[in-house]
């Protein structure tokens, strides 16, 4: 059995800074709340849910829609880094899919605090061992881990293909021009390359701070349906998950002492592969992407992951501006979370939100015109990435 799975309502809230949001029940319930409202729903009817946050003790998901009800649902909770609002989103399109359930929800809320990341638990190994102990063979620089690892790759990519640093300042500089006209977008200040360029710098010749996202609180929800269902409760059918693919890291990761692939190049390449397959497109179809700019760095690999552009022609993509409006497709016309913010278990589902509303023409300012085809990319180290394709009916 195969339903086709079909985004009736999206919702989320504003990002903050860490110490100036809600605590995470109330900012959850907010999220699930304009979701149900925007699919003109009640939380009676919703039959599952699967809820994603990073920090946050065992049950933290039940604990935050019980703000919404006590219907006695199953409440799963999911912890898979980065990418887990998309995995939230991965296990409710899957249920919509085969049948077992007619209507799903899918939450994602972080609670984060200031500063670099870092392990929560020091009396075990850590799930990033392995990522460690190579970065610490390949890249020889005293910095937070998450640095090294997207600088790292970064470096990769400039000494191979010459890649210029103010290419990097481009696509932050891009970001932060769509932010600008988001108003749920934590950063909406302009900015130019050349003062990206000339932010405090964090590694020499690398990175500067502006070009790396910030540790941010927030909340996106996303329900999903059966076409069945919504036809009996006059539900919105206007966009379709089309395909969908999760991976997770092979030997390559380690095996090819590769930076960018330590950080899910093969991951990510494998999943776009996956879902253009499933879906019979090319990357040349889509008109609009969410894609996982944790760092300016990730945003130009992920060009290339996902058959945006040839491998090695991303600095080329980006100078030909074919990375916005009035180019070939436009990248994160959110702010993406180099501007909006990066809450780790709510960014997947804020990608969401964003291309639904792309998808129905209700993007305002930020509207990608004659959006058909929406690509999100959401990567989580350690490893998943989930790549989703959505269609307008």
């Amino acid at each position: 059995m195969s339903e086709q799975v079909f985004v009736t309502g999206v919702g989320m809230i504003p990002f903050t800074k860490p110490g100036a949001s809600e605590p995470y029940p109330q900012m959850a319930a907010r999220a699930v709340q304009a979701a149900l409202q925007d699919a003109g729903l009640d939380y009676s009817q919703v039959q599952q849910a699967y809820v994603g946050y990073v920090y946050g003790d065992s049950c933290a998901g039940q604990r935050a829609l019980y703000e919404v009800g006590l219907s006695g649902i199953p409440i799963l909770n999911v912890n898979n880094n980065c990418s887990t609002g998309s995995t939230a989103l991965f296990l409710a399109r899957q249920a919509v899919q085969s049948g077992a359930a007619d209507c799903v929800l899918a939450l994602g809320f972080e609670q984060m605090a200031p500063g670099a990341l870092g392990s929560v638990f020091t009396d075990r190994p850590t799930a990033f061992d392995r990522f460690d102990t190579l970065t610490n063979e390949l890249v020889d620089v005293e910095l937070p881990l998450a640095l090294r690892y997207f600088g790292g790759a970064g470096l990769a990519h400039m000494q191979q293909y010459g890649t210029e640093l103010r290419t990097f300042a481009q696509i932050r500089a891009k970001a932060s021009r769509h932010a600008a006209h988001n108003p749920l977008a934590l950063f909406r200040t302009v900015v130019t390359e050349d003062e990206v360029l000339a932010a405090p710098t964090i590694w020499p010749g690398v990175m500067t701070r502006l070009m790396a996202c910030p540790p941010t609180c927030g909340a996106a929800a996303a329900l999903l349906c059966s076409e069945s269902f919504a036809k009996r409760h006059g539900l919105s059918t206007a966009v379709r998950i089309k395909a969908q693919a999760m991976t997770t890291d092979r030997p390559a990761t380690f095996e090819a002492r590769d930076m960018r692939e330590l950080v899910g190049f093969s991951m990510a390449r494998s999943a776009a592969l996956q879902v253009y397959e499933q879906a019979g497109v090319s990357p040349q179809e889509v008109q609009v992407v969410e894609l996982h700019d944790c760092f300016a760095q990730n945003e130009l690999l992920s060009y290339e992951a996902l058959g945006l552009c040839p491998v090695g022609g991303a600095e080329a993509f980006v100078r030909a501006g074919d990375n916005t409006y009035g180019g070939r497709v436009v990248t994160n016309p959110s702010g993406g979370l180099l501007s909006k913010g990066h809450p780790l278990g709510a960014t997947g589902l804020a990608q969401c939100t964003e291309l639904v509303q792309q998808l129905r023409g209700q993007a305002e300012r930020r509207q990608v015109e004659g959006a058909r085809l929406a690509l999100q990319h959401n990567l989580g180290l350690g490893g998943a990435c989930v790549v989703t394709l959505y269609e307008r009916t």
